[in-house]
C-alpha cells in the first residue's frame, strides 16, 4: 500500500472512531504531537492538542445520545494531505437533532495525523451543541 492510500485510510479510521466515541482508536491515529484546529468563529473554535482531542471524544459521549456519526461523501489525497467532505448526524443528550456539514483537511506524517483543520457550520454548532455543553459544565456532568 502506498503512503497516499495509508493516509486516506487513517483519516477515515479517525473519523469512524470519533463518531463511535472511541478515544483509543482516535489516539492511535494521531501523532504524539498532533493537533486539531476547529476553524471559524464558533465557541468550539480553536487549536487543540492531541490530549484535548481525545478528551473531546469522551465529552461527545455526554453531549450526544449515540455519538456523532459521520458519513463520508468524498476523499481526496495528494502527498501528505487528505481532504474529506462529509456530514455528521447526532441527537444531543437533550433530544435535539444535530446535522452538520464538514470538511476536514488532514496533514499526515508517517501514517499518523499530524494536524487537521475542521470546517463546519459554526452557527449550527453554537445553536445546538453549545447549550448542551454549557449545561453539562454547570452541573458537572462530564464524568461517567
Amino acid at each position: 500500500m502506498d503512503n497516499i492510500e495509508l493516509n486516506k485510510q487513517t483519516a477515515i479510521r479517525f473519523l469512524e472512531a470519533a463518531g463511535a466515541n472511541d478515544p483509543q482508536t482516535v489516539g492511535d491515529c494521531l501523532a504524539q504531537d498532533g493537533v486539531a484546529v476547529a476553524m471559524g468563529g464558533s465557541k468550539f473554535a480553536g487549536v487543540r492538542s492531541r490530549q484535548m482531542v481525545i478528551e473531546g471524544i469522551e465529552a461527545l459521549k455526554h453531549l450526544t445520545r449515540n455519538g456523532l456519526k459521520f458519513t463520508v461523501h468524498s476523499v481526496t489525497a495528494e502527498g501528505d494531505r487528505v481532504a474529506v467532505e462529509g456530514e455528521g448526524n447526532a441527537v444531543t443528550s437533550d433530544g435535539t437533532p444535530y446535522r452538520n456539514s464538514y470538511c476536514w483537511v488532514f496533514t499526515m506524517e508517517d501514517g499518523k495525523i499530524k494536524r487537521f483543520h475542521e470546517y463546519f457550520c459554526t452557527k449550527l454548532a453554537d445553536d445546538v451543541l453549545w447549550p448542551v455543553a454549557e449545561k453539562m459544565q454547570a452541573f458537572g456532568e462530564t464524568q461517567d
